[in-house]
C-alpha cells in the first residue's frame, strides 16, 4: 500500500529548498538534451562535416545530378548544331567507272551482236554547294526549340540538384539524430546501472525483493538492444550519405548542429505563393515544355511554306560524252542559279499532324495549371506541417521538465519504500522517451524547412 501524507506545517525556508532541488533536477536532466546536438561536432570518431559542405559535393558528385549535367551538355551541343545549319552545305564528289565494249544487236537478241569499241575509263571530280535562303524559317524555329530545351535542362538541373540536397539533409539529420539518440541512451544507460546499485544494495539489506532488481536488470538488458539499433542506423545513415556525395562508404561523418527552428522568422502562405511561384523548378520546366510545344505547332505549320536556295556545282569529267559533238578529252563545266520548291502535297499530309501539335500543345497548357495547383498544396502542406513540428518541439520541451520532476518523485518515493519498482522504471523510460521524442520533433522540423525552400525553389 502505498502510503500518501502532507505535513501540517511547512517553513518557508523548506518551500525554497525544495523548489530549489526541483529546479536543479530539471536543469541536470534537460541541459544534456540541449547540449548532446552540440557536443556531436567534438566527437573524434569522423571528419566534422557541415550540412552546407555536404550539399557542395553532393552538386558535384551525386550521379544524378551528373547524369542531368550530360543533359545540359547534350542540350547546348543541339544549339550549336542548330546554328551550324544555317552555314553553305559543300560536298566534293568524284566518280571512277570501267566500261565494257559497246555489244548492239543488230540482227535480234538470239543473234550475235557486233561489238563497237567505247572509251573503257570514266572519271569526274568536282564540287557541289547549297545554301538555304529561306525554307519556311524552319531554321530559326528549330534554333528557339533547341534553346529553349536547353533552358528546360538547366531548369532540371537546379530540381536535380535541389532533390538531392534535400535526400542529403534527412541523411545528415538521421545521422545527427542517431549520434543524440546513442548520447542519450549511453547517458541513461549509466544512470540506470547506478540505480541497479542501489536497488541491489537494498536487496543485500532484504528491504526489495529479487524481483525488483531483475526487473532492472531488464531494462538495462534491453537498452543494450536498442543501443545496437541505433549504432547500425548511425551506420546506415552514414553509408547512404557517402554515397550521395560520392564517399567511400567507411568514411566517418560528424554532423554539426543546425539553426534552430524556433528562430525561423515565416511569412503568410500568400507571400510564400505570390512570391515563389516565378522561382518554383517544377512550373518553369512545365512553362519550357509548353513553348516547346508551340514551337513544335510552328515548325509542323512550316512544312506548307515554300523552300529557296542558292546552288552552285563545278567539275571536271573525261570523256566529254555529255553534249554534241563528243570528245575524248577531259572538259569542264559548272552552274550556278536559284532552287525554289513549293510541296502542294503538304496541304493534305500536314492536316493531321497540325491537329495532334495542336492537341500536345493543349495538353501541355493543362498540365501547367496542375502543377501550379500541385505547387499551391505543397507550399500549403509544407508551411502547416512545419508550423506543427514546432507545436511538436514546444510540446516536447515541457513533456521533459515534465517527466524529469515526475521521475525524481517516483525514484525518491520509491527508495523511501512508498511506491513500486514499475512506477519508477516507468518514469525513468518516459524521461528518456520525452527526450527522444524532443530529438525527433526537432528533427523533422528541420527537415520540414528545408522541404518548404525546396518546394520554394530555393533550396
Amino acid at each position: 500500500m502505498l502510503i500518501h501524507y502532507l505535513p501540517k506545517k511547512v517553513s518557508f525556508t523548506a518551500i525554497l529548498l525544495n523548489l530549489g532541488i526541483i529546479l536543479t533536477s530539471i536543469l541536470f536532466f534537460l541541459c544534456p538534451v540541449i547540449s548532446l546536438a552540440q557536443s556531436t561536432a567534438t566527437d573524434t570518431s569522423g571528419s566534422v562535416t557541415t550540412l552546407d559542405s555536404v550539399w557542395q559535393m553532393v552538386a558535384v558528385h551525386n550521379k544524378s545530378v551528373i547524369l542531368q549535367n550530360l543533359n545540359v551538355d547534350i542540350s547546348q551541343e543541339q544549339v550549336k548544331d542548330t546554328r551550324a545549319s544555317r552555314l553553305p552545305e559543300i560536298s566534293i564528289n568524284g566518280e571512277l567507272d570501267g566500261y565494257t565494249n559497246l555489244p548492239e544487236y543488230e540482227h535480234g537478241l538470239f543473234n550475235t551482236p557486233a561489238q563497237y569499241p567505247i572509251p573503257k575509263t570514266f572519271y569526274s571530280l568536282g564540287t557541289n554547294v547549297y545554301f538555304n535562303i529561306y525554307n519556311g524559317n524552319k531554321t530559326n524555329i528549330n534554333l528557339a526549340y533547341q534553346k529553349t530545351t536547353n533552358a528546360k535542362e538547366q531548369e532540371q538541373t537546379k530540381l536535380t540538384i535541389a532533390e538531392a540536397k534535400l535526400l542529403a539533409a534527412a541523411f545528415y539529420l538521421d545521422l545527427q539524430r542517431g549520434i543524440i539518440f546513442k548520447q542519450l541512451l549511453l547517458r541513461d544507460i549509466e544512470e540506470q546501472q547506478k540505480q541497479l546499485l542501489k536497488i541491489e544494495t537494498l536487496k543485500k539489506n532484504g528491504v526489495v525483493l529479487k524481483s525488483d532488481v531483475l526487473r532492472a536488470q531488464l531494462k538495462l538488458s534491453d537498452q543494450d538492444l536498442e543501443l545496437v539499433q541505433v549504432e547500425n542506423n548511425i551506420r546506415i545513415a552514414t553509408q547512404k550519405l557517402n554515397i550521395l556525395t560520392g564517399r567511400p562508404d567507411e568514411y566517418g561523418i560528424v554532423p554539426v548542429e543546425l539553426f534552430n527552428p524556433d528562430t525561423i522568422a515565416l511569412k503568410s502562405y500568400q507571400d510564400y505563393v505570390s512570391n515563389a511561384s516565378s522561382r518554383s523548378y517544377e512550373i518553369n520546366i512545365v512553362r519550357k515544355e509548353m513553348e516547346m510545344r508551340q514551337l513544335k505547332l510552328k515548325s509542323i505549320k512550316a512544312n506548307q511554306l515554300p523552300s529557296i536556295g542558292f546552288y552552285a556545282s563545278y567539275a571536271y569529267s573525261y570523256p566529254q560524252g555529255e553534249y554534241y559533238p563528243y570528245s575524248l578529252s577531259v572538259f569542264s563545266l559548272g552552274s550556278a542559279g536559284i532552287k525554289a520548291s513549293f510541296p502542294l502535297s503538304a496541304a493534305y499530309l500536314n492536316k493531321h499532324k497540325i491537329k495532334v501539335a495542336a492537341i500536345e500543345l493543349e495538353s501541355a497548357m493543362t498540365e501547367q495549371q496542375d502543377t501550379q495547383d500541385k505547387f499551391r498544396e505543397n507550399v500549403n502542406t509544407a508551411y502547416l506541417r512545419f508550423k506543427e513540428y514546432l507545436i511538436r518541439l514546444s510540446v516536447a520541451k515541457e513533456n521533459i521538465v515534465l517527466a524529469t520532476e515526475n521521475q525524481r518523485v517516483l525514484r525518491n518515493s520509491y527508495f523511501n519504500q512508498t511506491s513500486l519498482i514499475t512506477d519508477l522504471l516507468d518514469a525513468d523510460t518516459q524521461l528518456l522517451q520525452s527526450r527522444f521524442e524532443y530529438v525527433a520533433a526537432k528533427t523533422a522540423a528541420q527537415l520540414q524547412y528545408f522541404q518548404l525552400q525546396k518546394t520554394l525553389g530555393n533550396l
